[in-house]
């Protein structure tokens, strides 16, 4: 896909979950986590801001945890390379449950825009399906995406990867709450957990 042509970040988004029912979305660092909340913000969200890295280890412990709700990751390929090596622990532990989405704008969006690898040689479907996660796949039309986005309500066919090329704007951010208790004590609650 040319430059030109990439998908708008929140459009992809809003596709992925306009149908999402009771799956669990775990939002990456920085702009995903706003793309999330600009899609509607919902008691099962749980928004990441500064854990750069983190998003499929910690979606990865949730699908574990509930392996019979749909767990969604959405990231970004700086955070996906920068914990490129939990694709190898989802190969491994198979869940059948998650699914993990990189919107790739081939920049590091949260430290300047500066390239980054995907931009050049790295190819995370081609690392996710060496690591073990068989349903790995670059989505590239908005068709695609809303066929794709079916699929993540399956609890019994993952782990799947998505790649998607968006664009790189610079939107506004969107979300809901910053404060981690509120964010942690609601989701909780939609899980029918107490308070901790």
């Amino acid at each position: 896909m040319s430059k030109a042509n990439l998908l708008e970040r929140r459009s992809v988004v809003s596709a992925l979950l306009a149908g999402r029912k009771d799956a669990i979305v775990v939002g990456g660092l920085g702009a995903s986590t706003y793309d999330i909340a600009a899609a509607g913000d919902h008691d099962r969200n749980f928004y990441l801001w500064g854990a750069m890295g983190g998003a499929v280890m910690i979606g990865l412990g949730v699908a574990l945890a509930q392996p019979k709700l749909p767990v969604v990751v959405i990231t970004g390929d700086g955070e996906m390379l920068m914990g490129i090596g939990s694709l190898a622990t989802v190969g491994l532990q198979k869940p059948e449950n998650f699914t993990i989405i990189v919107l790739d704008n081939e920049v590091y969006g949260e430290t300047g825009g500066q390239a980054s690898h995907t931009a050049g040689t790295a190819d995370l479907v081609g690392m996710a399906k060496a690591c073990g996660i068989a349903d790995a796949r670059s989505l590239s039309t908005m068709a695609e995406i809303e066929a794709f986005a079916a699929s993540m309500q399956d609890v019994s066919s993952g782990p799947r990867f998505a790649s998607i090329k968006i664009d790189s704007a610079n939107l506004e951010r969107v979300l809901a709450s910053r404060d981690g208790s509120y964010i942690v004590t609601r989701i909780r609650g939609a899980l029918g957990f107490g308070p901790i």
